[in-house]
């Protein structure tokens, strides 16, 4: 939603518009007025206030002399459209001089969202390691009784490796993994992040204090490349 005083009279009527207004508009459209028409339509918004009949003296925003006129909107998502039951200005209240008090009624219904629960998955992708992959061999030895498969039936061999892959490989924690904002991203911060994990993995080789300077430094910097990077996106949006 948006409340403002966008200083343009979108009209009366939404000849061609109809998607973004309604018809209960005031006066005629001028220059500015057309451009909250056409940030609409990018936005996917609807201009509430020309959506409900209302007796001119409930539309008319802006007082001043002898002018009367219709500047103070209130924008929604065309999807929550339906949930707004009405619209109109206040009389006798000012929010600001000239300017009266647009209000819309609205009901939001709020939603619980459910925790999916995600199944813990067995990490079989450690038997691309070689130390891993022979441990699982000998271990699976042992449980199939030096065997290839079980003499009974095959359910039965499949769950002993399924078994013996989660005790000797691990799972899963099973918790979801929250979605980073990752739009400000840009090779810089990404050769950053990369010089960062690789002093990292050297001091964890080589616990020496000049490892430890260096991995600090860098993280130092990854910090402000990150925090440049976020400026710079805030900036051109």
């Amino acid at each position: 939603m948006i409340g403002a005083d966008f200083n343009g009279h979108v009209g009366e009527g939404n000849t061609g518009d109809e998607e973004v207004m309604g018809k209960f508009g005031v006066k005629e459209r001028n220059l500015e007025g057309q451009m909250v028409v056409d940030f609409a339509k990018r936005m996917d918004m609807a201009v509430v206030n020309t959506y409900f009949q209302k007796r001119q003296e409930h539309r008319v925003t802006y007082k001043s002399g002898g002018r009367r006129t219709q500047v103070d909107y209130i924008l929604c998502r065309r999807g929550n459209l339906k949930e707004i039951s009405d619209c109109k200005v206040v009389v006798g209240e000012s929010v600001a001089r000239q300017h009266r008090m647009v209000v819309c009624r609205m009901t939001l219904m709020v939603c619980k969202k459910k925790r999916s629960k995600i199944e813990k998955k067995t990490k079989w992708w450690k038997l691309k390691k070689e130390e891993c992959c022979e441990e699982f061999r000998q271990k699976l030895r042992q449980a199939l009784g030096g065997q290839v498969v079980r003499p009974d039936y095959w359910e039965t061999t499949a769950e002993v490796i399924r078994e013996t892959g989660r005790k000797v490989l691990g799972v899963s924690s099973g918790r979801r993994k929250e979605e980073k904002e990752t739009w400000w991203w840009n090779e810089e911060v990404q050769d950053s992040i990369q010089r960062k994990r690789l002093a990292k993995k050297k001091w964890d080789m080589d616990r020496t204090e000049e490892n430890r300077q260096e991995y600090k430094e860098l993280q130092r910097r990854m910090k402000r490349e990150v925090s440049k990077a976020k400026q710079k996106a805030y900036d051109e949006l």
